[in-house]
Formats: C-alpha cells, sequence, structure tokens
C-alpha cells in the first residue's frame, strides 16, 4: 500500500508534531518509508487543492492531511476550518480514495500541544491509523 501525508507549514512547530505521529503509526505497522509520500503544503486552504491532485493520479491507496488552524480574534479560522473540511470530504467521496482529516482546530495553542503531542493523544497518530484501515477496507 502506498500513502501521501499532506501537511502545512502554517503553524509548524504543530503541523511538524503531527508529521512524526503520523510517522511513527506507520513505522508500528511496518509500513516502509518508501511507500510514504510527504507533501508540504503553505497552509491549511492548499491542502484540499493537492489532495484532489493527488487522488486523480490513482498513486496511492489513502491521502493523510495534516494541519493545525487556531482560533484568532476573528471568525476567520471557522470559514477556513469549513472550507477545508468540504473540500476533504468531497474529493475523499468523488475519488473512492480515502482521505483522513488530521487538522487541528483548537481554541488555542495549549490545546494544540496536547493533541500534537506524543502518544496516543497525538491526532497525526490517529489520522494515520484511520488512513491504514480505510486502505485495507477498500482493497477487502
Amino acid at each position: 500500500m502506498k500513502f501521501a501525508i499532506i501537511v502545512s507549514r502554517f503553524n509548524q512547530s504543530i503541523t511538524q508534531k503531527l508529521l512524526q505521529g503520523a510517522l511513527s503509526a506507520f513505522k508500528k505497522q511496518k509500513i516502509q518509508q518508501k511507500n510514504i509520500s510527504v507533501y508540504w503544503v503553505p497552509g491549511a486552504f492548499e491542502i484540499p487543492y493537492l489532495a484532489s491532485c493527488l487522488a486523480e493520479k490513482k498513486k496511492f491507496n489513502a491521502i493523510i492531511c495534516l494541519g493545525c488552524i487556531l482560533k484568532g480574534e476573528t471568525a476567520h479560522n471557522e470559514y477556513i476550518s469549513q472550507a477545508v473540511a468540504n473540500g476533504i470530504m468531497q474529493i475523499s467521496i468523488s475519488s473512492k480514495i480515502p482521505i483522513t482529516f488530521g487538522i487541528l482546530t483548537p481554541d488555542n495553542l495549549k490545546q494544540a500541544q496536547e493533541r500534537s503531542g506524543k502518544g496516543s493523544s497525538n491526532k497525526g497518530v490517529e489520522a494515520a491509523e484511520a488512513a491504514i484501515l480505510m486502505a485495507e477496507i477498500q482493497w477487502d
């Protein structure tokens, strides 16, 4: 099986930890590094576009999306979060390729750090584990 991981550079101190979590989940499942491609995008808003491009290629069994959209003083984060979530879901359904959502939408940096820390609470781990399961189901 082959997997793509799309990671947002925005809030990279958090997204780098999500990526590490995802890679650790793949390692635990004995999925070789050569079967994992990592792509960096400027921000979460660009994730659906790249997910669409990668899904069209039919090269990957699943795509993992990792990002962190922190709440700010305005509603901007809500619009971005909703657009990204809707975009990812539409692409997954239309392409018939599992795309998992490892994009944090915390109220503050502390919550983001808790959800990107070491161990099972890391949402990158959860997104990778879900991608593995969905890829297996897809090919049964």
